[in-house]
């Protein structure tokens, strides 16, 4: 069965825009830089040709990760929610730590990253346990240094 993805609608906004583009756009672009470089000869020494065809199929397999995710996804409102949800933006510090050394962390899939804050994915061991947590609660966590415990300061 496939992996379900939670997504805020911004970020589905955006996902759903960039496969339009890279289906149409993306894809002609692509087809033309082929053509041009096929025009260049001998294609089992052109150098062009096969930068062409390596970027089409990487392109390619962000159009199908993009339809993948889109097709297995739930839209997610973590405004004004009291727990930390997929989506949230959480202030954390580790047990020990003084106020000043939190940081804060986007709670959700790569898909939702947002410049200047950091992501946890939900499906982390951090992530699954923070999820249902409030402000003022401890959460520990098994990592590969042992057990671990953040202290959620903030929830947005």
């Amino acid at each position: 069965m496939p992996q379900s993805h939670e997504l805020s609608q911004a970020a589905h906004d955006r996902l759903v825009a960039e496969l339009e583009d890279l289906r149409t756009r993306g894809r002609i672009e692509l087809a033309d830089k082929i053509e041009r470089a096929r025009e260049h000869g001998d294609l089992k020494e052109n150098a062009e040709y096969h930068a062409a065809k390596e970027e089409k199929a990487k392109m390619e397999g962000r159009v199908a990760q993009i339809f993948g995710i889109l097709e297995n996804c739930t839209i997610i409102d973590s405004a004004g929610s009291d727990k930390v949800v997929s989506g949230s933006i959480v202030t954390l510090k580790y047990e020990g730590d003084d106020d000043d050394e939190a940081e804060r962390y986007l709670i959700g899939s790569i898909e939702e990253q947002l410049d200047g804050v950091n992501l946890i994915s939900p499906r982390s061991p951090l992530g699954e346990q923070l999820l249902g947590s409030s402000t003022g609660d401890s959460v520990s966590y098994e990592s590969p240094a042992g057990t671990l415990t953040v202290i959620v300061m903030g929830i947005e």
